[in-house]
């Protein structure tokens, strides 16, 4: 979060970028600061309409509820309920692997999530601080310290979803991602995962789980729609300075009329995305965070890559001890479905 004490903004990450890596032409060195440093520096690639930013700022969120104890009758009914199976139709499945991706409505208890967006909110304070300059702001393996985002993180039933789309027989964590699109934040760039995941495998997805209900306005995921959507840009050079990058992924898709699904999510919906499907995030126009807990699951036996880049992050803190070209099965990766004897 800080180079040299302070709190690097989403400009001063691009100048940092430029100065740490004015030796590379490419993108071929590893990522050496933190994830908020990273994050700061992502958003920063993206194309925004002026118009888009509204009259809002990260100062004018609304002030949330303070976090209260969560009874242990509550937890003991979340604990069944992100254990209990869940129905994946065959018409999902054909979908997300013609798609890319799924949206599955009635997958979480609004109850359930509500409480996880208030511990959140906390630990993103705790973590962040009051910092209204931040207008991304994203925590990643809280589930090794929460008990309460353990559960979503390690939920059978998400992880049993993600095996069923894939079409694989286990499924192991990769990491999970908390992120958080203030007030007034703008889009999130056009992107795919299999760009920034190093996983030497395709059978990879995230779920992605907004903690409360996101309007269109609020800036929902949205999907280009069809799973080798990836063919007609994956010869553009990614650009690591400026918004070029995006804009040309848009204005691909605008010119090959694909589809783009970027509609709301009711409470309880959540995504599914395959590492190759290319996706974004609208502006944020309201005066609440909008919060979504990303997990993304790999196929049990998954490889690290060969080459790990920049573009990868922090990826040696979700899979320490890992090198390249290992098996990715560390203690930070556990077998989330299904569910190992004893658990």
């Amino acid at each position: 979060m800080s180079q040299d004490g302070k709190t690097v903004r989403s400009s001063e990450a691009t100048d940092y970028l430029s100065e740490a890596h004015a030796g590379h032409d490419e993108i071929t060195v590893e990522w050496d600061q933190d994830n908020q440093q990273w994050w700061n520096w992502y958003m920063s690639l993206a194309q925004n309409d002026p118009a888009d930013a509204g009259s809002v700022s990260p100062a004018d969120a609304i002030i949330e509820a303070e976090e209260v104890d969560i009874p242990a009758g509550v937890l003991a009914d979340l604990d069944a309920h992100l254990a209990e199976p869940y129905n994946v139709r065959q018409e999902a499945i054909e979908a997300f692997n013609r798609d890319g991706y799924i949206k599955l409505k009635n997958v979480l208890d609004p109850q359930a999530l509500t409480l996880a967006r208030r511990r959140v909110t906390s630990l993103l304070l705790r973590t962040l601080g009051e910092d209204h300059d931040l207008a991304f702001r994203s925590d990643e393996m809280m589930w090794l310290h929460d008990d309460l985002l353990r559960r979503f993180t390690l939920s059978p039933r998400i992880a049993q979803i993600a095996a069923d789309l894939l079409k694989v027989k286990g499924i192991r964590l990769y990491h999970d991602n908390i992120l958080s699109k203030e007030p007034g934040c703008g889009r999130t760039p056009w992107h795919y995962d299999y760009h920034h995941f190093p996983i030497d495998s395709l059978n990879v997805c995230t779920a992605w789980i907004p903690l409360q209900a996101i309007p269109e306005e609020m800036g929902p995921l949205g999907f280009a729609v069809g799973m080798e959507t990836y063919k007609l840009v994956e010869d553009l050079p990614f650009n690591k300075f400026d918004v070029s990058y995006d804009q040309e992924l848009g204005r691909a898709f605008v010119q090959n009329k694909i589809p783009v699904d970027d509609g709301a999510f009711e409470m309880g919906e959540i995504s599914f995305h395959h590492t190759l499907s290319f996706h974004t995030a609208g502006p944020n126009r309201t005066r609440q965070s909008r919060m979504a807990l990303a997990n993304t699951y790999l196929e049990d036996g998954a490889r690290l890559v060969a080459n790990p880049t920049m573009i990868s992050g922090d990826f040696r803190k979700f899979m320490p001890g890992i090198e390249p070209g290992e098996v990715i099965n560390s203690d930070y990766n556990p077998v989330c479905y299904p569910v190992p004897d004893g658990d």
